[in-house]
């Protein structure tokens, strides 16, 4: 079969019979008997899944880390929250727009395992942890720490408070295959001093999918005094936790990744003791200092987007956390294990199973990543994002619970053909 013929083919698998919610629900129900690990490679499972979904035919995509298309019923339920805010207009926006706000705000704490008077829903990652990190009391000589990993969004701001008050930033480097979680905490420890007032970390990186051990460094950084901000805008939705068992004292995330909400839409977690010592991103009338709410205004927003975190998060439920995790996780072991025989094949992600889920980064030596990333995509009609920077080189494969297979079997072809240099 050649590659047009894969493609029209796995196609079809995603444009037959939709996966309603009522469907999907009877599918659950039919493997219930089956743990999560045995349901993880049960491909015809995860192929009445891809039903949900209408993918395009044209390539295999394996770059969901970036923006996770919708669900077919998730996209309609968005559309008919489009209209029906649209008929409503003004009326809608001056009477239940809060209330309905609210309470998917509600919704969405108790997926995060929190109380709804310690988050808020913004519109990313970025406007999550840039307000904290912007919003802080500094002074001059105060220190912050972060890794060169972390997103390049966040270091940017860090360096604009530099600028601004005199904020020293103290980069680190996270190994890329550590041996040990005290190694990790290790390295962010040596950084810590009397003067580090927040440390930035990722809870699982974006470039090479490396989970790191958030809890035991959060304990570390508060037997310090220091506060601990998480980039969680890859693990949210991704593998399954509760934010509060991180022990964390902010964490941030964007919800049309994992999550599959339509774009505009994130999450921010603020411990309830920590609200009062944030500022606002743009300025709110009056509230008590304690009231999350007041980090919250933003002006006029497309409300629409807020009201599909619902049906993503119906979605998501279930199918269940722990069932995506393993499902993501043996979808990367699938390709990464066999990929690491291949001569010439660099793989940036560490080799302990553990240490990662979905994501993984591989890289071809002698090969530029933007090179291989073209090459992938002309050659052989196979979707991804180059990563060259931070001492990581290669492109970055992220599927989804649509992905098949079938189609890591393409990309192990591919990797082969690409490692004859």
């Amino acid at each position: 079969m050649d590659k047009r013929e894969f493609l029209k083919n796995s196609s079809i698998l995603g444009l037959g019979s939709l996966l309603t919610f009522p469907a999907l629900e009877k599918l659950v129900r039919s493997v219930e008997h089956k743990s999560s690990l045995e349901l993880a490679s049960d491909d015809q499972f995860w192929l009445e899944i891809r039903k949900a979904y209408k993918l395009k035919p044209e390539y295999i995509n394996l770059e969901n880390g970036y923006y996770c298309i919708q669900p077919e019923e998730i996209l309609e339920a968005y559309i008919k929250h489009v209209k029906d805010v649209n008929l409503q207009g003004a009326y809608y926006m001056r009477t239940v727009q809060y209330d309905n706000k609210k309470a998917v705000t509600q919704k969405l704490a108790d997926l995060a395992g929190c109380t709804p008077d310690e988050l808020i829903i913004t519109r990313n990652t970025t406007e999550s942890l840039d307000m904290i990190i912007g919003g802080l009391n500094w002074q001059a000589g105060d220190e912050a720490v972060m890794a060169e990993h972390d997103y390049g969004a966040m270091l940017d701001m860090f360096n604009q408070v530099g600028k601004r008050y005199g904020v020293v930033n103290k980069i680190v480097s996270v190994p890329l295959n550590p041996r040990t979680d005290e190694e990790i905490v290790s390295v962010y420890e040596k950084a810590l001093t009397e003067k580090t007032k927040l440390l930035m970390i990722c809870h699982m990186i974006n470039i090479t999918g490396q989970i790191l051990p958030v809890k035991k460094i959060c304990d570390m950084a508060h037997k310090k005094g220091v506060q601990v901000m998480v980039d969680g805008a890859h693990a949210f939705a991704h593998i399954d936790f509760k934010i509060p068992d991180l022990n964390c004292d902010y964490y941030g995330a964007s919800l049309h990744k994992w999550l599959s909400v339509p774009l505009g839409a994130g999450l921010l977690y603020v411990r309830k003791d920590n609200i009062s010592k944030v500022w606002p991103l743009l300025a709110e009338s009056e509230r008590p200092e304690e009231d999350i709410s007041r980090l919250n205004h933003t002006g006029t927003i497309p409300v629409h987007t807020d009201l599909a975190i619902v049906n993503a998060m119906e979605f998501y439920n279930k199918i269940g956390a722990k069932r995506k995790e393993d499902r993501l996780r043996y979808l990367q072991n699938y390709w990464v294990k066999p990929a690491r025989a291949i001569p010439n094949v660099i793989l940036n992600t560490p080799s302990d199973t553990t240490r990662s889920c979905g994501i993984a980064n591989v890289g071809i030596k002698g090969m530029k990543p933007s090179v291989m990333a073209e090459r992938l995509l002309k050659e052989h009609k196979i979707y991804t994002v180059a990563i060259d920077s931070k001492g990581v080189q290669g492109c970055r494969i992220t599927p989804n619970v649509y992905t098949t297979t079938a189609e890591l079997d393409e990309l192990i072809k591919a990797l082969k053909i690409l490692s004859k240099v």
